[in-house]
């Protein structure tokens, strides 16, 4: 009789951490949050020396890695030394990953956290907090209120409601109907229904004032409650993110709710498996999920044209179809400073995993006079992500505000 296979367990990432008087604590959390959040940072380049160990006899290279501070050495791979090379505080795991597929043409998914907890036990690795919000208060510990934020964001972080059985429940998904997400007539159907939203957009918005006073001098409130609800569409965003990995014969490793940066409530699936198929798959995966946000919004631009000028149902709806369509531009625009699925789309593309972080540091740079300005065709796509980045976020902001005054006048 063939023994059944043990459960997975939920993979945990050790962080070691730096603390104020230069010791360091071990912080565990859960994989899925480590992959979304982490920013691995080696440590200070006087702090370490590597050094290649030649071998005839083996037939690959490999490197020796000494922490000159601990006197501790680790052997290292090629593709462990590249890897440690990506770890400068600045890319994420994603990227990293990325970056590894791009290189090698393939992924190995325990090679990184591996090979991070090889590094933080001989203090060659520290955690750098993702979110500007973390990293100030990483930087004032020593306020007694930014540490009780700092530890109570971490209390969040550690909420982890989620699976990693849930392969088959995407297959079953996916078998009972959710494959005709991915034809053709789902596809023209999809277009044809964002164009109509469109068009019924264009007339909810010419007429703004009207439309959100059905919400009888409350809008504020109205849009926080529709906000509330977009949460669920969150969700389905995910579902369709694992319903396309398995279109494409891939598993869905983990589905779960977690907070972001500690605060932000969120769904998340982790379809890391789709770094085995084809660039066309990867591309495919990450737009599917952002397109259920045209499909809901534009079915609400729809609903708030039909129903009757200055109603609640046409201010609710119209709400609800302006923040879901912002979240559309949102998940797929590359040009605005998130790292979400229009970004990794883009650099996956290019070739260019770390593009945001290369980017901001060679502008800043130009603009402190720390380089001279090389137009070639990398340093121009640098200027030119920031730039249109900026623009974005200004008319995103511009927009809103306008949005704001003209629903409370």
């Amino acid at each position: 009789m063939t023994p059944r296979p043990a459960r997975p367990v939920p993979a945990k990432l050790e962080l070691l951490v730096r603390r104020d008087d230069e010791s360091f604590e071990v912080r565990e959390i859960g994989s899925a949050l480590g992959f979304l959040q982490s920013r691995p940072q080696r440590i200070a380049a006087a702090a370490f020396e590597i050094s290649e160990v030649k071998s005839r006899v083996a037939g690959e290279r490999t490197f020796i890695l000494k922490n000159t501070e601990t006197d501790r050495f680790l052997l290292l791979t090629e593709r462990e030394k590249f890897l440690w090379e990506q770890m400068d505080g600045n890319a994420s795991l994603q990227g990293i990953a990325t970056a590894y597929v791009l290189e090698y043409g393939e992924f190995d998914f325990d090679i990184i956290p591996n090979l991070m907890r090889k590094l933080q036990r001989a203090q060659l690795l520290t955690l750098v907090p993702r979110s500007r919000l973390r990293q100030v208060l990483a930087m004032n510990r020593r306020a007694r209120v930014a540490r009780a934020v700092e530890t109570t964001l971490f209390g969040l972080e550690r909420i982890n409601v989620s699976s990693r059985r849930v392969q088959p429940f995407f297959q079953a998904l996916h078998r009972w109907g959710g494959f005709l997400l991915f034809t053709r007539p789902a596809l023209v159907l999809c277009l044809a229904l964002g164009a109509v939203g469109a068009v019924a957009q264009v007339a909810l918005l010419r007429e703004v004032a009207d439309v959100f006073s059905g919400f009888g001098g409350h809008a504020v409130r109205g849009v926080i409650i529709v906000k509330l609800l977009f949460f669920g569409s969150v969700a389905l965003h995910q579902l369709v993110h694992g319903l396309a990995c398995v279109h494409y014969g891939r598993r869905v490793r983990e589905f779960g709710f977690t907070f972001l940066h500690g605060f932000v409530p969120t769904f998340y699936v982790d379809v890391t498996d789709i770094f085995m198929a084809s660039r066309r798959a990867r591309v495919i995966t990450a737009v599917s999920g952002a397109l259920v946000h045209l499909v809901l919004g534009a079915a609400a631009f729809i609903i708030g044209a039909s129903a009757p000028l200055g109603s609640f149902t046409q201010a609710f709806a119209t709400a609800s179809a302006i923040i879901q369509w912002q979240a559309l531009l949102l998940s797929l625009y590359p040009f605005c400073f998130i790292e979400m699925d229009g970004y990794h789309v883009f650099v996956d593309l290019l070739g260019v995993p770390t593009l945001k972080h290369d980017a901001i540091s060679y502008v800043k740079a130009l603009l402190t006079g720390g380089v001279r300005p090389r137009w070639k065709r990398l340093e121009a796509l640098w200027v030119v992500y920031v730039a249109l980045s900026t623009l974005s976020i200004a008319a995103f902001l511009g927009f809103n505000v306008w949005l704001v005054i003209s629903a409370t006048s």
